[in-house]
């Protein structure tokens, strides 16, 4: 099967795909802050440059894109029909370094929290996985 676009707007479109303030990323934040959580973002000095971090629990919030990250069994984790050596590679290394990256902060001491783009409207499927808020006073 061939690709209906031209290269040229292919890259156009594919250079539109955000690395951060995602929809589903603004989604999950807007939860935890319902919630009762306080958080930092993309902190710069821990692996995978976390998208929420959340300090006053060790913990950290990957919010993943189910087509780039690979979501098992997830309707939108499809390989495309086009280049698939080139897509096989791609979502090889990301999965190979989202590994990595979990690993690494579990070295640090983190806990380590992964939102799927496909559930990150509905809090209830994932904020049982955090720790419970400690409220102060």
């Amino acid at each position: 099967m061939t690709d209906t676009l031209t290269p040229e707007h292919r890259s156009w479109n594919m250079s539109r795909i955000r690395g951060r303030d995602t929809a589903p990323e603004k989604q999950v934040r807007s939860a935890l802050h319902r919630a009762g959580y306080r958080f930092r973002l993309h902190r710069k000095d821990l692996p995978g440059r976390p998208d929420i971090v959340l300090p006053k629990h060790s913990t950290v919030v990957f919010v993943h894109g189910c087509f780039w990250h690979r979501h098992q069994g997830c309707r939108f984790a499809y390989t495309p029909k086009s280049r698939v050596a080139f897509w096989n590679e791609k979502f090889r290394t990301n999965v190979g370094r989202d590994r990595r990256n979990l690993r690494d902060l579990r070295r640090l001491g983190w806990k380590v929290v992964t939102v799927w783009e496909c559930e990150a409207e509905r809090p209830s499927r994932w904020l049982r996985r955090l720790p419970p808020v400690r409220r102060s006073g």
